[in-house]
């Protein structure tokens, strides 16, 4: 009788172990069918209560919604001329999308549809990218893609004020789960820097945390141990780092092109990436939840 319960622990273990490899393995798998969306998809987010989110939805200037069994619907039409890019959820579950077009960060309040502007600048190549603090500060990567340059920007009391000028390409932007560090990318340059934040919301002390020798970079994302996925770009993989800059794993995507990424799913371990070339979603699971 103990040799028999031994023997059944040992093929519980095993298929646990087996189910959690599938789990984690290096390569993504389809959630969307493809080109329901533009090759405008981005800003990947996911609300309090699941629902993921995309920009650009079978048109630009929309923002589509995907279910569980990722079947896309349209959410909201943007105002006429604006075109979304990243999206960022307050812990309110307000909406904040950077509107690239109109140099607006647009707010969706919580329960609503109707996008309104709660930030402009004309003085802004684009609002590309966007991040959410711990306590609700909003940053922003201000690529001119022309140029080869960008510029990085705090939105504090529903203005933009300018943290840096004349960088890299700056793309992918994070903050950290503690709220100490922001992450910025240089798409074209291929960096990736660290910011030390201070308690009004600028920063100081930059440092390079990695840097590439091949291929770009796109969106960034945190999970709850501070680790980093950046979408490689033409590559066609989501690499992991660790806080310091070392890479702990690289994941293939179906697509080369990604150009964003969400955490979601049960215990937000399930993540989800916008592809450009294909105008879908692709996902996989991470160890760790995300911020």
């Amino acid at each position: 009788m103990n040799i028999l319960k031994t023997i059944m622990v040992l093929i519980i273990g095993i298929s646990v172990l087996s189910c959690k490899s599938l789990d984690l393995k290096n390569t993504s798998t389809d959630f969307t069918q493809e080109f329901l969306f533009t090759k405008g998809i981005e800003g990947p987010a996911v609300d309090s209560r699941g629902n993921l989110y995309a920009v650009n939805f079978q048109n630009e200037g929309t923002i589509g919604i995907v279910d569980a069994y990722g079947r896309p619907s349209l959410f909201a039409t943007l105002p006429e001329g604006s075109i979304g890019n990243g999206i960022r959820f307050d812990k309110l579950d307000n909406m904040y999308i950077a509107d690239y077009a109109k140099h607006n960060i647009l707010l969706i309040g919580q329960g609503t549809t109707k996008a309104v502007v709660y930030a402009h600048d004309s003085t802004l190549n684009q609002p590309n990218d966007i991040a959410i603090a711990p306590n609700g500060t909003l940053y922003a990567s201000d690529p001119n893609w022309k140029e080869k340059t960008g510029n990085l920007w705090l939105i504090k009391n529903h203005k933009f004020i300018l943290l840096e000028k004349n960088m890299g390409t700056t793309n992918g932007i994070e903050v950290s789960p503690d709220g100490k560090k922001l992450y910025v990318n240089e798409s074209i340059q291929r960096n990736i820097w660290q910011y030390d934040i201070h308690s009004d919301g600028t920063v100081s002390n930059k440092k390079l945390l990695i840097s590439f020798t091949d291929f770009g970079m796109d969106g960034m994302r945190c999970d709850i141990k501070g680790n980093l996925y950046v979408c490689r770009y033409d590559k066609g993989t989501v690499v992991v780092l660790s806080p310091e800059g070392k890479i702990l794993r690289e994941i293939t995507l179906k697509g080369k092109k990604p150009t964003n990424i969400a955490f979601g799913g049960k215990d937000k371990k399930q993540c989800f990436v916008t592809m450009q070339d294909r105008g879908c979603f692709e996902t996989f699971f991470a160890e760790n939840s995300g911020r």
